[in-house]
């Protein structure tokens, strides 16, 4: 790539927050003027938040907790992960009208090259100015544009105050720097921002001294290379006002496909029968546009908005693809779980969005010429059981991490997808958890035991970790009296003391007769967990 593709001028045009519009996009009538205080989270910690909660002092890597205490009306929403580049898609295919030739950085952040949009509208500026309007005509009122030599330095320039002095342009939403000064704005800036991407050479860098991308800058190319390898090159490039991955020319956008449909109600809905009635449409629609791209659905997002906005979402799969009526069956079973009032306040369904996750060619679904169809008689059966019995009736279990055995499986219902188990996972530390073997009988929820020391009176756990006298006879349940031959220390079990949640202690027991027990005390009274055989 020669120098002069390198350095060819750049529009970016960035969305700041834009996760929590793509959110209020999807999820409420208009964009508000200013947006209201709202937060999204992921994993209990803050990802993005409004302008208005950012005031009120909310950041992003606050606890869910915190947050609240400094902004009491907070709202709090989940962050939803593909909702956003769902969402800036669509926003990209408006803008594409505009200017064709224009290109997806991230979710937020789109390029185009400055040459034809320069040409056509006057200048660079009119350009400019043109895409902050019609993002103001949409809605998008702190959009920016920024316009550099090289993706990086543009995306940067659309983020820096109107004092800059490399700036020939400050204005609302417009920044445009000077030709041939990308290098000298960027050299104040952190380094991190060329190394996003990679954290290890961010500490590495950190560890030696260098700050800021001038300073990374300076370093020559071959020592950069010998030390850090092609990652470290890139970085050095955009750190220098070179931006490798600018190609010579930005190709016209080709937006993506999608098949969501969504549905608004006049009047809320509150019965699952009447809902799946009023998407009988919505359904077929949805299945028709797959199958007109000779697609098919194997799982699908659900997404039932009430009447004071609260979201009820839930990812549904099918071992072969949705048909019309699987997805009202879904529809349906998503509604009956929705609390009623008065504990959810709110008087029915008033939007519903349905978003196909995952598609299939048709012709991988199609039945073979001597397909006996013995899979979809057992879908058919089991979809049966669960129209009968309810979708939880039937499903499978699976291994998932915990500190408690009965914790340990996970219940998935027939025809739906496991969630996201990487905050259980079970090869994740659990601090206090059972360590192999585990018993081969687990009690769910633990079964009361009773357990005698050596001197007649009830086992006690001190406040010192330690059994207050030797066991001497176990019962559980219903069973006989059996003396105990041989036990474990206690080992305390301490989670959630934040919630004022009691410390649990565990013991393991041999009994006379050879069986074996795993067993759990809260408030001084003993339950039996496990049993092992």
């Amino acid at each position: 790539m020669s120098l002069e593709q390198a350095k060819q001028r750049i529009i970016a045009l960035w969305f700041p927050d834009w996760p929590v519009y793509a959110h209020l996009d999807a999820f409420s009538a208009e964009l508000a003027d200013p947006l209201p205080p709202l937060a999204l989270t992921s994993k209990r910690t803050i990802v993005a938040c409004s302008p208005s909660a950012r005031a009120r002092g909310v950041r992003i890597g606050l606890r869910e907790q915190e947050a609240r205490l400094r902004c009491p009306d907070l709202a709090i929403e989940p962050l939803h992960p593909t909702l956003g580049a769902e969402r800036f898609a669509t926003l990209l295919a408006a803008f594409a009208d505009l200017i064709p030739h224009i290109a997806e950085e991230r979710p937020g952040l789109a390029v185009m090259q400055a040459r034809g949009p320069a040409r056509f509208y006057g200048s660079e500026l009119q350009a400019a100015q043109e895409l902050c309007r019609f993002a103001t005509e949409l809605g998008y009122v702190t959009a920016r544009v920024g316009i550099a030599e090289g993706r990086f330095a543009a995306a940067q320039a659309a983020r820096t105050d109107a004092q800059n002095p490399y700036l020939e342009t400050a204005e609302a939403g417009v920044r445009v720097l000077r030709p041939g000064t990308a290098r000298a704005f960027l050299a104040p800036l952190p380094v991190d921002l060329a190394i996003a991407a990679s954290p290890r050479l961010g500490d590495t860098l950190h560890g030696l001294g260098i700050h800021t991308l001038g300073a990374f800058a300076a370093l020559p190319e071959p020592a950069v290379r010998a030390r850090f390898g092609p990652s470290g090159i890139a970085a050095h490039r955009r750190a220098q006002g070179l931006d490798p991955a600018t190609p010579a020319t930005i190709q016209a956008y080709a937006p993506a496909q999608t098949f969501e449909v969504t549905q608004e109600f006049e009047s809320p809905i509150d019965t699952a029968e009447q809902l799946a009635f009023a998407c009988s449409a919505l359904a077929n629609t949805c299945v028709d546009q797959l199958a007109q791209a000779n697609l098919v659905c194997t799982e699908l997002r659900i997404t039932l908005v009430d009447d004071i906005g609260v979201l009820h979402e839930r990812v549904w799969g099918h071992p072969q693809h949705f048909s019309a009526a699987d997805l009202l069956t879904r529809i349906r079973w998503q509604s009956e779980q929705v609390p009623r009032a008065p504990e959810r306040t709110g008087s029915g369904i008033a939007r519903i969005l349905v978003f196909p996750v995952r598609t299939d060619a048709a012709a991988a679904h199609e039945p073979g010429l001597w397909n006996t169809g013995a899979d979809e008689r057992v879908h058919h059966q089991f979809s049966r059981v669960q129209q009968l019995l309810g979708p939880s009736s039937i499903g499978t279990f699976s291994l998932t991490g915990g500190r408690l055995v009965s914790e340990r499986q996970a219940f998935t219902p027939w025809g739906t997808v496991q969630a996201d188990a990487s905050r259980n996972s079970a090869a994740a530390p659990w601090p206090g958890a059972l360590s192999e073997p585990h018993p081969s009988l687990v009690f769910d929820p633990p079964i009361p035991a009773h357990l005698i020391g050596t001197d007649g009176t009830p086992l006690l756990v001190t406040s010192d970790d330690v059994l207050s006298a030797d066991p001497a006879e176990f019962t559980a349940g219903s069973q006989q009296s059996v003396q105990v031959a041989h036990w474990s220390f206690p080992w305390p079990l301490r989670e959630r003391w934040w919630e004022g949640r009691p410390v649990r202690h565990r013991l393991q027991i041999e009994l006379a007769d050879g069986t074996a027990w795993l067993l759990i005390t809260s408030n001084q009274s003993w339950f039996a967990e496990g049993k092992y055989d």
